[in-house]
Parts: C-alpha cells; sequence; structure tokens
C-alpha cells in the first residue's frame, strides 16, 4: 500500500477554455499553461506518481517539448497509469478538492468522477471529487486561479 498526495495551481486567463477533470466547463476564463492545465487532473496524477516515488508531472511531461503543447491532461493520467500499472498497484481510491470561487462545480462533479475513474481503470465510486470557494480570500477568492489538491490511495495488484 502506498500514499500520495499533490497539489497543482494555475492561473485563470481570458480566452483559454476552462477544462477541470476532462470536462469542458463555461466559463469567462480558462487555466493557463502548456497542457490544457487542468489542475484536478494534475493534482491527481502527480499524486499518484508521488505515491510511486516518481517525481512529478514535469519529470515526465516538461513543459519544455512541444509534444505536450495543449494535449488533454486526461492523456497524462493515462499515462500515468500505466506506469502504476507497470510497477504492480491499483488505485484503492483517490479524494480530490477543486478550490474555485466561479464557476459552481457541482453540475459537473460526476462527469469529472466518471472521466477520472475511465482513465486510471477503477470504479467510480473509488474517485471522490469535491469543491470549495475561496470566500473572496486570497487567489482563489479573488477569481485570479483555481488549485486543486488531492490524496491517493494505492493497493499493490496480488
Amino acid at each position: 500500500m502506498r500514499i500520495g498526495q499533490s497539489v497543482d495551481i494555475h492561473p485563470l486567463k481570458e480566452r483559454r477554455e476552462l477544462v477541470l477533470g476532462g470536462v469542458k466547463i463555461d466559463h469567462s476564463k480558462g487555466l493557463d499553461g502548456h497542457s490544457d492545465a487542468d489542475v484536478l487532473v494534475h493534482a491527481v496524477a502527480e499524486s499518484i506518481l508521488g505515491a510511486l516515488a516518481l517525481g512529478d508531472l514535469g519529470t515526465h511531461f516538461p513543459d519544455t517539448d512541444p509534444k505536450y503543447k495543449g494535449i488533454a491532461s486526461i492523456r497524462l493520467l493515462e499515462h500515468v497509469y500505466v506506469l502504476m500499472k507497470e510497477r504492480g498497484y491499483r488505485i484503492g481510491n483517490v479524494d480530490a478538492t477543486i478550490m474555485a470561487e466561479r464557476p459552481k462545480m457541482a453540475p459537473h462533479i460526476f462527469s469529472m468522477r466518471k472521466n477520472l475513474a475511465s482513465a486510471l481503470h477503477c470504479q467510480v465510486d473509488q474517485i471522490s471529487v469535491k469543491a470549495t470557494r475561496g470566500e473572496k480570500l486570497g487567489f482563489v477568492g479573488r477569481e485570479e486561479g483555481i488549485t486543486s489538491l488531492c490524496v491517493c490511495l494505492l493497493e499493490e495488484v496480488q
């Protein structure tokens, strides 16, 4: 059994699509980054990499490599799944939180959970995604960015 945790943060930017958990969400701003900047998927992937002691996303998918420019982060998570499987582990559970002042996440959470479960070849009930607001405090509350936190438990495959 292994446990990993991670935090990811990206700034919000005009004329960018907002993608969280592989779900395109209608909003006036999107997250800025080399990929689609999906902070939820990044936090999940990095928590798994951390549990496996394999570094971070930048180690595996450097933002200096043009082949990752604009890539859907869910594709990166699918690669992380392969690394996990090759090392003899599977998902026990994932518990993630999105911190965003707006938009409302509730209508999208089940779709996010389904996308994450699909990429990780596990059941939806092994994936928890929650959301909270910044209550007008800090960069989240001022709507300057969105962050996500994640903890995962990996189980050794017998």
